[in-house]
């Protein structure tokens, strides 16, 4: 190690430096976070609670709304007390923690959005085998095979980064720690890393996003041969809020990942997009644009009326 000084700390630069900014800021994802939280929470009652959504394509749909609740609370927390606290620092160990999660959440959920795909396509092109295909079996397989791999992967990553050095710059200029960030940070020999997390990159979010692409090839193809004009409405109108998902969560990671980065607090808007923002959007995206979930939410409603009355 040379004469290295060994920390123990990291700091996140976070939003902004300015007091009354991180005031402000602090307000808006507070209430962003809290949106989330009971959106979320409401998706997976209206789920659990209606006969009429158990059914797969609304089992994966509940599977989300639980996975935008653990990605958003592995980094807002953290984030909101920095906002109010003036030294901003994290420890090694928990900033590696907080990678491993930020970095297991969200390779689960680009899986998890690929097997939605791939349930939407089985519906639309195969709709009299769906029941059969997507056995409650092969559900619950599908999903667990979401998190297993995810995790693996990225316990994988992060025992490789444990064994690092962190001996340069104490500054991470982000609101929350992730692998790419600390890399740069390590006195270390990272080749190794980067290798593996470009590997772990490339399967997670290109490899899912490619079946997502032939899923709604697939999908379009079929649609485009449905002779009326209602039927094709009603065919695309299934595939409509998880492609508004899609694009969101595709859209910010990869505008966030392949931009050259300049140091510019304008980098974190897409990290905020995906991270923050997108988990409390899906939730409306589902309820706004699916007339079942609608109608599940007006029954539930009913029912909680009628109990007070």
């Amino acid at each position: 190690m040379g004469n290295h000084s060994i920390f123990s700390e990291f700091i996140l630069l976070g939003l902004s430096a300015d007091p009354q900014t991180q005031i402000l800021l602090f307000m808006l994802f507070l209430v962003i976070y809290i949106l989330t939280l009971m959106g979320n929470l409401v998706m997976l009652l209206v789920i659990r609670s209606d006969s009429h959504l158990h059914i797969p394509m609304y089992f994966f749909l509940g599977q989300l709304s639980f996975l935008d609740l653990c990605h958003s609370s592995v980094t807002v927390p953290k984030m909101l007390e920095n906002l109010l606290s003036e030294s901003k620092t994290i420890f090694v160990e928990s900033c590696l923690a907080q990678a491993f999660f930020v970095f297991a959440t969200g390779g689960t959920e680009a899986c998890l959005l690929a097997v939605m795909a791939d349930d939407r396509y089985v519906a639309i092109t195969s709709p009299l085998l769906y029941g059969q295909m997507m056995s409650n079996q092969l559900c619950v397989g599908l999903v667990w095979g979401s998190w297993s791999l995810a995790f693996v992967d990225a316990l994988v990553n992060i025992l490789l980064a444990v064994n690092l050095d962190y001996c340069e710059d104490q500054t991470i200029p982000h609101f929350s720690c992730e692998l790419s960030s600390l890399f740069p940070l390590s006195c270390s020999d990272t080749s190794t890393n980067f290798t593996l997390l470009l590997c772990s990159s490339v399967l997670h979010f290109f490899g899912t996003f490619i079946l997502i692409f032939f899923c709604y090839t697939r999908i379009v193809s079929t649609i485009l041969n449905i002779s009326s004009t209602s039927g094709r409405s009603k065919a695309f109108s299934t595939c409509t809020s998880h492609l508004t998902t899609v694009i969101l969560f595709y859209g910010s990671g990869f505008l966030s990942y392949l931009l050259p980065t300049s140091g510019s607090p304008v980098e974190m808007i897409f990290p905020l997009q995906y991270s923050v923002v997108t988990p409390m959007l899906n939730p409306l995206i589902y309820s706004l644009q699916n007339k079942e979930v609608k109608a599940a939410m007006k029954r539930m409603l009913r029912r909680y009326v009628n109990s007070f009355t």
